[in-house]
């Protein structure tokens, strides 16, 4: 009990010259790779933020760790969300992995009970989602999405004439594939 309040000079001097250090080589490699690697896109996304918080905190603190092996693992961390991120724009079964899909959970007006089971929301959370798009019915809306970062798109019905924004949304059997307006 000690050592709870004040270890040493020394550590405070580390530690502090470590932080600094480590912060701007943390910076430095996320402009290096791109916006992307921070932004709250999907799950893996937030994984990734999540392991480079956690990785910094220990390259700060961690006596054992030093500032070479905490700037390398932030540089693998990094560098595999970026192949990662890279691979899932030209191959469809990596974007599906690292991303998943969006699910229909509202289908012009009705719930899909199914779509409403797999992703664990109810028909109150869709309800505020179409309250919060400005709808006051459900028949107002041809379909709520589950989003791959976890948000709700509400589609109103409409006319317009255009390629349907539906398109690569997952949904159940019986609900029938978007189609263009041209």
């Amino acid at each position: 009990m000690e050592h709870i309040f004040f270890d040493n000079w020394q550590a405070l001097f580390r530690t502090g010259l470590i932080s600094i250090l480590a912060y701007v080589s943390l910076i430095t490699l996320l402009r290096l790779f791109g916006k992307r690697t921070l932004s709250k896109m999907n799950a893996f996304d937030l994984v990734v933020t999540v392991a480079l918080g956690s990785t910094l905190a220990t390259i700060l603190l961690n006596k054992d760790v030093t500032l070479a092996q905490g700037v390398l693992a932030l540089a693998l961390l990094i560098g595999m969300q970026f192949v990662v991120t890279w691979s899932s724009l030209h191959v469809r079964w990596v974007r599906k992995l690292a991303t998943g899909e969006p699910t229909m959970l509202l289908y012009q007006g009705t719930f899909l009970p199914v779509a409403l089971g797999w992703t664990r929301v109810t028909e109150d959370e869709v309800r505020a989602a179409v309250r919060n798009a400005g709808a006051a019915t459900l028949d107002e809306v041809k379909a709520v999405v589950l989003e791959t970062d976890g948000s709700f798109s509400v589609v109103r019905r409409g006319g317009g004439s255009g390629e349907s924004s539906l398109i690569g949304v997952n949904r159940p059997s019986g609900i029938p594939p978007p189609h263009t307006n041209r």
